[in-house]
């Protein structure tokens, strides 16, 4: 069977090539026995797929069943899928068979798979390699020929760096992976799913179809669709029910959209809140370290001065010039890349040749990492008159971060 008989027979919109790719897929490993994991976001229609594998398996005329094993309760999930004797746990009152006896001979769909406890796993993992279970409370072998088809949302590596998910199950179950594309990767497919959705609702709801402006498809195809299909069949059925008209503007449309969450500077501390901190005080550090070797060039630089030597500019930024406190802050003479001496001086400051009236900073021979942290963040609040983003934008951190060594320093 192609790809297009699979789409109209399942249902499916859209000509997307990472959609075809994992049709193709799909109908390749369906005659075969072997393990599949199918992997998309939530809401991309993952059920569909292990129903295409089914249904084109030598299987087809046996029995097929999905099951959630995130909405399964740790406790009752051993018994869920490989059933259980009579008082083997409080409430077992007769003896029951699970989905793995139920179904033998045919398919089952274990849709979150990464939810399953690790517990499970392990019986889960016995029954694909050798095709026995053990029902919860008792000691005698069962025999069981089921096709396992897994799908997840989750990240399985991470999981398995956890340890909340078995390795071996892992590899087990992925022996082939399906990758069913998002809403957002299938922009092209969008509009076409609307219209679908827009045709069945009305002849759901006896009312003519929706129709869109060229702004409100605009805003249709860039929206991101976190929750994916199932979002987009939602926001249709909505409007097909809400709207009086049947023509939907761009303006009208965004009412329907939900703004999509973005990481606020005070937020509640979060892994992803540390990683980009983390950043912030790289970049802020790797800044001052490069002050600090700027300053360290400018020592010796002193340090020739009063020992009446010459020494080569290190500096990398031409613009700073020496200037003695004491003669009026008159710039030494600069000959041949280093500072000829002139006459002895005690005390050197740092200032912007292109800018006189600047502050001028002071040349520190005990300034410490944390000192300089201390005075720059000290200098961008002073000179933005306490406002801490543009302090944290002249600085190059976080807003966060900014205020976290602020309340570090006293500086409030």
């Amino acid at each position: 069977m192609d790809i297009s008989s699979v789409k109209q027979r399942f249902g499916i919109i859209g000509h997307s090539s990472a959609l075809n790719r994992a049709i193709s897929t799909a109908i390749q490993v369906a005659p075969t026995d072997i393990s599949v994991l199918i992997w998309g976001e939530s809401g991309v229609g993952k059920e569909v797929f292990s129903q295409i594998i089914h249904q084109l398996s030598s299987r087809k005329h046996n029995k097929f069943i999905a099951v959630n094993c995130g909405a399964i309760p740790e406790g009752t999930i051993d018994s869920e899928l490989f059933g259980h004797e009579k008082g083997s746990f409080t409430g077992a009152h007769d003896a029951r068979k699970g989905y793995f006896e139920t179904v033998n001979g045919g398919t089952i769909f274990l849709d979150e798979v990464g939810e399953m406890p690790v517990g499970t796993q392990a019986r889960l993992l016995r029954l694909l390699e050798t095709g026995e279970y053990i029902r919860v409370g008792s000691s005698q072998v069962h025999k069981s020929d089921v096709r396992v088809i897994a799908a997840t949302n989750a990240d399985l590596h991470t999981a398995i760096s956890k340890n909340k998910f078995r390795e071996d199950l892992y590899y087990r179950l992925n022996t082939v992976t399906i990758i069913i594309p998002p809403l957002r990767e299938r922009k092209e497919d969008i509009y076409l799913l609307f219209r679908k959705f827009s045709n069945d609702f009305a002849e759901k709801y006896r009312t003519q179809p929706l129709t869109l402006d060229d702004d409100a498809r605009h805003f249709l195809t860039e929206y991101p669709w976190p929750g994916n299909i199932r979002q987009l069949r939602n926001v249709t059925e909505q409007m097909s029910v809400l709207e009086t008209s049947r023509h939907i503007a761009g303006t009208a449309i965004l009412n329907y959209l939900p703004k999509i969450p973005r990481r606020m500077p005070m937020a509640l501390h979060t892994e992803e809140d540390n990683v980009f901190e983390s950043q912030d005080i790289n970049l802020m550090k790797e800044a001052i370290l490069k002050l600090k070797v700027e300053m360290e060039n400018l020592k010796e630089v002193v340090g020739g001065l009063i020992n009446g030597i010459t020494v080569p500019v290190k500096s990398e930024n031409p613009s700073l010039i020496l200037r003695d406190r004491h003669t009026e802050n008159k710039p030494l003479a600069l000959e041949s890349g280093g500072y000829p001496v002139t006459q002895a001086l005690t005390t050197y400051s740092i200032q912007p040749a292109s800018n006189h009236s600047e502050q001028i900073q002071e040349v520190d021979e005990n300034l410490s990492l944390d000192e300089v942290e201390k005075r720059m963040i000290l200098s961008a609040l002073q000179k933005h008159g306490g406002r801490r983003k543009q302090a944290s934008l002249e600085l190059g951190i976080s807003e966060r971060t900014l205020y976290r060594k602020i309340k570090e320093y006293g500086l409030d």
